[in-house]
Order: structure tokens, then sequence, then C-alpha cells
């Protein structure tokens, strides 16, 4: 199976913050034959020690893809939302209205509609506001009452994500949950592409839970993999479209993989990003370099508990939205790194 083919499969898995165990079971029925051991942790981590002999080397992404949590149910059967992220995560302003939604609970997944009020019945009040919160924006299932909701499984609590499929527009493919589904797809794909024998790395892969509401599975890999170094891998935000200068974020989609120096939370690894940037010089794969101001990942936590880490990120435009961008050249050009990176003997 092909890194696209792959991707395009894991992001049609819903896994929203919380309930990601639909997308680890597809990660450990594709790692347990090419893996030495895969296993899970006791928050849910799912783990896996790939073989090889040198340095123990980290590769990790998270699983989980945001999500709304419903708060209510009323009487008439539509679903009232809550952020399922951390509240600085706002993805209720732009994004949801009209997309397709998974309702996922107890009992199994119900198809809906992000919905507000629109057109002709909109009051002066909505006329004159059009930023969209939690206050306008439902689902609807379909439900004539609060009863037939609850009948088809929908609870308070049950989680929520939009569903749009997946589509193709040239060398570029937007859908859902490429963060940090990409991550995942890379991970699996350096398993194809990649012999144990030539692994100059002790490997180890992590997918981890939670990450969107505080990077929650990442806390405990310290204790559970004896790394001394790692690759965090999520998505590299770009500045190649409309109101966004070259000048705020200079990077392009199509340009390579992004290295990152610096995010909100902590300094990256300089010698690893330097490592890094030779050998892709010397394997001709592209990449570009960046700070981001405004967004951390998993690997600030894994710095902060004493694991040298490099921030990789394939390049994706509109990320948290339900439309998130790749480019299917930086795909390849992401997998080529990682496996140049572990074949080549690490600097003593």
């Amino acid at each position: 199976m092909d890194i696209e083919t792959m991707l395009v499969e894991l992001m049609a898995i819903p896994g929203p913050t919380g309930r990601e165990t639909a997308v680890m079971d597809w990660l450990r029925e594709r790692w347990a034959g090419k893996c030495e051991r895969v296993w899970e942790t006791k928050v849910g981590n799912l783990l896996a020690h790939v073989g090889g002999s040198g340095p123990a080397l980290l590769i990790q992404g998270h699983a989980d893809e945001l999500s709304f949590v419903v708060r209510s149910i009323d009487e008439r059967g539509f679903l009232w939302l809550s952020n399922g992220q951390a509240p600085s995560t706002n993805v209720t302003h732009r994004f949801p209205v009209g997309q397709p939604a998974l309702v996922i609970g107890r009992g199994g997944r119900i198809e809906g509609l992000f919905a507000a009020a629109s057109g002709h019945i909109l009051t002066a009040r909505q006329r004159e506001h059009e930023r969209v919160d939690l206050d306008d924006l439902f689902v609807d299932i379909g439900a004539s009452s609060r009863e037939e909701a609850l009948a088809l499984g929908a609870h308070v609590g049950a989680s929520v994500v939009w569903n749009p499929p997946a589509r193709r527009l040239g060398t570029r493919l937007y859908g859902k949950a490429i963060d940090d589904r990409v991550a995942l797809a890379l991970m699996t794909a350096l398993l194809d592409v990649v012999a144990p024998d030539d692994l100059t790395y002790d490997l180890y892969f992590a997918a981890t839970i939670q990450e969107e509401i505080g990077l929650v599975g990442s806390l405990s890999l310290g204790r559970e993999i004896d790394a001394d170094l790692a690759i965090a891998l999520d998505n590299g935000l770009v500045g190649d479209i409309p109101t966004v200068s070259s000048g705020q974020m200079p990077t392009n989609l199509g340009a390579g993989p992004t290295l990152v120096y610096k995010d909100a939370h902590v300094h990256y690894d300089v010698r690893l990003i330097d490592r890094l940037t030779d050998i892709a010089a010397a394997n001709d794969i592209p990449i570009q370099h960046a700070v981001y101001e405004q967004i951390g990942s998993d690997g600030s936590a894994l710095i902060k508990q004493g694991i040298p880490t490099a921030l990789l990120g394939p390049a994706t435009r509109y990320t948290h939205s339900a439309f998130e961008m790749i480019d299917v050249r930086d795909l390849g050009a992401s997998l080529r790194l990682l496996a140049a990176f572990v074949t080549t003997p690490p600097e003593r």
C-alpha cells in the first residue's frame, strides 16, 4: 500500500480526542507483523519497538483529531456542542457550518450535519453578528425529539467530528484529520521502505493520545521509552495563501517538509536539526525551516522530559479545519528524509 492510500484510510477513521481506539487498531494491525513488539500503555498510547541497533530513536505522532463534545440534547433532538480541545483551540468561528458530522458515542456512530440558523429566518442580531460560536452551532442528526436522538445512540459526552471525504486536486490532497494522521502514515510507510538490518538506530514508534487538549499522551513517553533522541511529526504551517505574507510564514506547499527551530513552548534541538538538514542535502531532499509563534507540539513535551527532539512537519495548508491540504510530493520527501536518517550512521 502506498503512503497516499495509507493517509486517506487514516483520515477516514474517526479518532476524536479521548476516543482514538479505532486509529490505534488500524496501526496495531499494520505494525504488528513488522515490529519486534507492539503494545498499548495504560493511558492508551500505542508503542512499537521496530528494531535495529545503535542509539534509541523515537519517532512520534498523535492519533487524535479536532472534535466537539455533545453538551446537551434539546427537546427537538438537536445536539449542542462543547469544544473538544483546549479552550485556545477554537474551531467554531469559521469552518463547521454545512460540513457532514459524525457522532461517536457508546452506541456506535451517527451521521449528521453541522448547522446554524440561515437565510430568511436569521434575526436582526444574527445578521449583524456574522461570527458563529457555540451558542449558534448545533448538529442535526435527523431526529424529531430528544427521545429519538437518544434512541439513535446520541448522549451527553459523545464526541463529534466533521466528516467530509478526502479529495484530490492535482498533486494536492485535502480533507479532515491530516493533522496528525500524516505522521502515522509516514511511520507505517517507513516500515515498508527500510529493512530492519539497514537501521542504524534502535527504532521506536509512538502514536499518542489527546495531543489537541494538552499533549496528554506524550507527557508519559519518557517513562515508557528510554529514548536517546526523538523526531516528533506534526503538520508544517505554510504561508503561501492570500492574506498571509512570506514575512509571516516563509514556507510553501510542495517545497518539502519543514524543520522547526522554535514553537510557542520550546526551542528544538539544534544539533538534531543540523543533522537532518545535512542528511537532506546529501540525499537531494527539499526541506524548509520555520519558527512557529502560536502553536506547540508533542515535541515540546519530549524535550521537557529530557529527550533531545526535532520537530518535522510535512507542509500543510488550512490547518485545524475540515479541509486541510497537503501536497503528495511533500509526503514523499518526508518519507525519504526519515528513511535516510534512520539508515545513516549517527555522528559520534
